[in-house]
């Protein structure tokens, strides 16, 4: 439908003196109802600067406003609606979409700019849990629809490698673990000794000052405290990557926060020259008391560094290294005042590019109306939801279609997507509550109803082909016999494809997507139930196909841009 708004708006910026074609085309609006129209300009916003009322403007435009395009133009209070030629329409966006294949919706509105999305970011030594679900699945969706926008996209994995939990790990390690216990149980076990430490350290206060000795030795590179801290990193990291390989998930970078620490110092004495740091009481702070912002704290008295020491360090190390466009950082709302704080100091360093960072915030996750503590072990473990959710799938494919190839992948794609579309489902600022329920539910609006109806459309074209082929079978394509209502509503929400992306890119909003997806695939499955396709008449025969292979296309470049495979059968 971008053609069509970008010709409308070039005509009648050429009959409206002194309004460009992109504040038209903005103005640009899609009718709540058909019989109103295919697009519907508003001259409420044109009214003070042509000088005259809406409706003037409207019935004005009417009259002059003529395309082979446009099937008729009328004038309804103070709206130009516009009503296309449904037999040009149907031709031209079919033909688009098939033209396009893998690419329909893709624009290269990022001209080879770099953007560097940091997410996931989990903490070492801790689990993957439901929480980090959230940053994986947005972020990489963000990543994917930069790249279909035509940007050049850098995956960061922030690990969360450094702090004075670190030294808690160690105290709880040296005291109530082993080796053995470690290598079997991995993070698990990590995590019961994180839990132990802190359920005794509230019985014993002075483990924590034990812990943050640790930490200063980790600090100062003592050999025994580097090789423990290495070690509960790289139990870790692979208990990690099995989950990003079931997620599908990939970064260009893991470099976490110890990267940073030999790029720590430089930041340091940069800020002491340009006289934003200052004592306060043995600590180093930055002062923001006028933008209305508590100050943000640079070492500690020890002189160990923090989050914002290293987020800085981080910032220049990706500016230098990356030369982006965009800086994306996604992590929950809670964090909003750290990055208020971070972008303002890089801003006060007098770096011009501080406004290309921007944080992306989402709402937290719950358990039933309680907060997830890793102290107290309160987490609900992803590894857990994904393998249930998958064995669901496998349940129902063993019932339903038992002699199906594949079965073990289908059930991987379709329960791990079902879990990412419940994410992504939903605006990404909203709280989430976890329900068990909630999130194996593959009813009604999800992820499971796309990739069904995906692999419903290939059945049709395997069906039509006579083999395994899902391409479309040879015959012209003619578009009057899609001008019934059903073919031509699936057609329109075709036609918004490469618009929802763009939004989705500038709203950084990935249900926007998955939304769009539903809508889609509901359009379709009311034209399959009213419009039998394999149908004796050839003409009838190879249009519906090609309506066909154009949703399959569209569904699934959707379904790859948040992230869900596209399988071919259920």
């Amino acid at each position: 439908m971008l053609r069509y708004k970008q010709l409308v708006s070039h005509l009648v910026a050429a009959q409206v003196e002194g309004v460009e074609e992109s504040a038209i085309r903005d103005l640009l609006e899609y009718p709540p109802n058909p019989e109103m129209g295919d697009l519907s300009l508003p001259c409420f916003k044109l009214s003070k600067a042509l000088r005259q009322s809406p409706q003037a403007i409207a019935d004005g435009l009417k009259e002059t406003l003529t395309h082979e395009a446009f099937e008729r133009v009328d004038s309804v209070s103070g709206y130009l609606n516009i009503f296309l030629d449904k037999t040009r329409f149907v031709s031209e966006q079919v033909d688009e979409i098939l033209m396009a294949g893998a690419q329909y919706g893709a624009r290269n509105l990022g001209q080879g700019g770099t953007v560097v999305i940091d997410y996931s970011s989990p903490n070492i030594a801790k689990p993957f849990h439901i929480a980090h679900l959230r940053s994986t699945v947005i972020g990489n969706s963000l990543k994917k629809i930069h790249r279909f926008l035509g940007f050049e996209v850098v995956g960061v994995n922030h690990l969360g490698d450094w702090g004075t939990q670190f030294g808690k790990l160690i105290v709880g390690y040296t005291r109530w673990g082993n080796e053995a216990k470690v290598e079997s149980d991995g993070i698990d076990e990590l995590l019961r000794l994180y839990v132990k430490f802190h359920d005794e350290a509230e019985k014993d206060p002075a483990l924590e000052d034990e812990a943050r000795a640790w930490f200063v030795r980790i600090e100062h590179g003592d050999e025994e405290a580097i090789r423990l801290w290495k070690w509960f990193v790289e139990i870790s990291l692979n208990e990690f990557k099995k989950m990003y390989d079931l997620l599908g998930v990939e970064f260009e970078s893991y470099a976490g926060e110890s990267f940073y620490n030999d790029k720590m110092d430089p930041v340091i004495q940069e800020l002491k020259s340009k006289n934003l740091l200052e004592e306060d009481d043995g600590a180093m702070l930055v002062r923001l008391d006028q933008f209305n912002m508590s100050p943000a704290l640079m070492l500690k008295k020890d002189g160990s560094s923090l989050y914002h020491t290293r987020d800085v360090a981080a910032a220049l190390y990706r500016k230098n290294t990356y030369h982006f466009v965009k800086s994306l950082y996604l992590t929950d709302y809670a964090q909003n005042l750290h990055f208020q704080q971070l972008f303002k100091i890089v801003d006060l360093m007098g770096y011009d590019w501080a406004d290309q960072m921007i944080h992306v915030p989402f709402g937290r996750v719950s358990l039933e109306g309680a907060s997830l503590s890793t102290r107290k072990g309160n987490v609900i473990k992803l590894e857990d939801l994904l393998l249930q959710a998958i064995d669901k799938v496998r349940e129902i494919i063993e019932s339903k279609n038992p002699n199906m190839p594949n079965k073990e992948e289908v059930a991987r794609q379709v329960g791990v997507g079902a879990i990412i579309f419940n994410d992504l489902f939903a605006n990404r600022i909203k709280d989430v509550v976890f329900s068990w329920e909630d999130a194996l539910n593959f009813e009604g609006e999800s992820g499971p109803y796309v990739q069904y109806t995906h692999a419903r459309l290939c059945s049709v074209l395997r069906k039509a082909n006579g083999t395994e082929s899902t391409e479309l079978p040879e015959g012209a394509l003619d578009p009057s016999k899609l001008l019934n209502t059903e073919a031509v509503e699936v057609l329109r929400e075709l036609s918004r494809f490469s618009e929802r992306i763009e939004q989705a890119m500038v709203k950084l909003e990935p249900s926007i997507i998955s939304r769009y997806l539903i809508d889609v695939a509901q359009a379709f499955n009311r034209f399959y139930h009213e419009c039998p396709i394999l149908v004796d008449d050839p003409a009838v025969r190879a249009s519906r196909l090609a309506l066909v292979k154009s949703v399959q296309i569209t569904l699934a470049n959707g379904l790859a841009l948040i992230g869900l495979a596209a399988p071919e059968k259920i």
